[in-house]
């Protein structure tokens, strides 16, 4: 959802975009402006895989005949049946764009085979990548670029504005957890032994909470939950941060450059552990596991010796997201 609402912004005004989406906080996609249309998550789905992506495939096709798109960008780690087939019968072929991530492991064998099906492929690129791109036969464009964030540098928050838009006080020492959804790894037992790291260095404690939980993490005493979105545009409140080592918190922890601890997920499908330690060339921050309470305390102790960035080491717009969007609409007037 953050990829496709700075494509979405970068696209406007010369095409209108509408969304399709699996994400649980579809009312985030409607307060920048956009249409939106929500289908169930497999994740949160009782169907079995065939039958959802036959409901998949008739929902969006209904909403392909509605919306009538010139062009259809799918992002995802790969395309589900059911999208493909609800393109296949709609017949009025658009253009087809997959925003494809990297640092995938464990890479599917047909994925030449299956970039094929799409006139366009975007790899948002990780920290520190450039623009590159390459037409294959067939006649399809692959582009890397880089790192696709959401805010511009104008639209973030600095550390007084933030402060009181959360209603912080201007002196405390403050840190913010969001160690990820909790769908796939329950994060409960490393953030309880953090949160406890942190209150006896004297911190006050916010836990962010993600819109796309399946179920709310259980709170230690104390900790302050907070719902914001995104959290670049509020990170500068903070003297620290603590999260898992995503595509878009990594982004948006360089933007603000708070020293953070990143913790990787190694239950999900991209290498977290490789963009967490890419992370640490372009801002302060300590890769830990923290699975013991050994390495919790010394890698809270490595954050507090970090200085805040005054300035991103990497400085990042929306350039990934425009040169995606000039990537798109090339595509579209062709």
């Amino acid at each position: 959802m953050n990829r496709c609402l700075a494509y979405a912004r970068a696209v406007e005004p010369q095409l209108k975009p509408v969304f399709f989406s699996l994400a649980s906080a579809i009312e985030t996609i409607g307060s920048f402006g956009f249409e939106a249309e929500y289908f169930v998550s497999p994740y949160w789905s009782d169907a079995t895989t065939y039958a959802w992506n036959s409901e998949l495939a008739v929902r969006f096709g209904m909403v392909l005949e509605q919306v009538k798109p010139s062009v259809v960008l799918f992002d995802g780690t790969w395309p589900f049946e059911g999208f493909l087939s609800a393109l296949i019968s709609y017949g009025k072929r658009p253009k087809v764009v997959w925003s494809s991530r990297g640092l995938v492991r464990n890479q599917r064998a047909d994925l030449e085979a299956t970039e094929r099906l799409f006139d366009l492929v975007i790899e948002p690129g990780e920290l520190g990548a450039d623009f590159k791109q390459e037409q294959l036969a067939g006649g399809l464009t692959k582009v890397l670029v880089p790192p696709v964030c959401l805010l511009r540098a104008d639209e973030i928050l600095d550390r007084a504005a933030a402060r009181q838009a959360l209603g912080l006080d201007a002196d405390s020492r403050e840190v913010l957890f969001s160690l990820g959804a909790g769908n796939l790894k329950d994060v409960s037992g490393v953030g309880t032994g953090l949160v406890q790291e942190f209150e006896q260095a004297g911190f006050n404690v916010s836990w962010a909470l993600p819109s796309i939980s399946t179920k709310a993490p259980e709170l230690p005493a104390g900790v302050k939950p907070l719902e914001i979105y995104p959290l670049a545009k509020y990170l500068s409140a903070f003297d620290a941060f603590v999260g898992a080592a995503g595509y878009n918190t990594c982004c948006e922890v360089v933007q603000a450059g708070v020293p953070s601890l990143l913790v990787p997920n190694d239950l999900v499908v991209d290498d977290q552990q490789l963009r967490a330690i890419n992370t640490e060339k372009y801002a302060p921050c300590v890769v830990s596991s923290c699975n013991t309470a050994e390495e919790r305390r010394a890698a809270v102790q490595g954050v507090l010796s970090l200085a805040a960035a005054p300035k991103p080491l990497l400085p990042l717009a929306m350039n990934g997201a425009e040169l995606s969007a000039e990537a798109i609409l090339s595509l579209v007037q062709r």
